[in-house]
């Protein structure tokens, strides 16, 4: 899946764990966020769940169909609360990275979306922010907010006040 694309540019975020090794050996779980371009809703998430988590969590995101860029409007509603994801790029998601995951959190990909057994999903409905005006796109970056704060609190974290 994807082979022509390196597993370092889907995980730009954090590095892979090492071949083999499973992600609760480096004491925190890995979470992949999945849409269909990578440019909105997945970037956005994974933007919050590193801001609100830090380096207690690996975080990865990916696309069936990664756009040619970031969502220009989700990165500046992002920006509005302080979250940079402006370098952030487009990538396709591998199944390595898949792999890797304990969680998969899904957004809009339908049947594109990987699906491994034993691996806990999450399918979150929400509005594809493309060609939205920004105020469309400020309730979308809420609604992910809250829903990563809730994916935060179901894993088992160190206490992150």
């Amino acid at each position: 899946m994807n082979a022509d694309i390196s597993p370092h540019e889907l995980t730009a975020e954090r590095p892979l764990p090492s071949a083999g090794a499973p992600t609760a050996a480096a004491g925190r779980p890995a979470v992949l966020f999945l849409c269909v371009h990578n440019a909105g809703r997945s970037q956005m998430a994974a933007g919050w769940l590193r801001h609100l988590a830090g380096d207690s969590v690996d975080v990865y995101s990916g696309g069936s169909n990664p756009g040619p860029t970031t969502n220009p409007s989700a990165v500046a509603a992002m920006a509005e609360v302080g979250i940079d994801i402006a370098s952030e790029r487009p990538k396709a998601w591998t199944d390595e990275v898949a792999r890797a995951a304990d969680v998969i959190v899904t957004m809009g990909c339908g049947d594109a979306c990987p699906f491994y057994p034993g691996k806990r999903y999450e399918d979150w409905e929400l509005a594809d922010p493309a060609g939205q005006p920004i105020d469309v796109v400020r309730a979308i970056r809420d609604e992910v907010e809250a829903r990563v704060r809730e994916l935060i609190a179901s894993l088992d974290l160190p206490d992150l006040t």
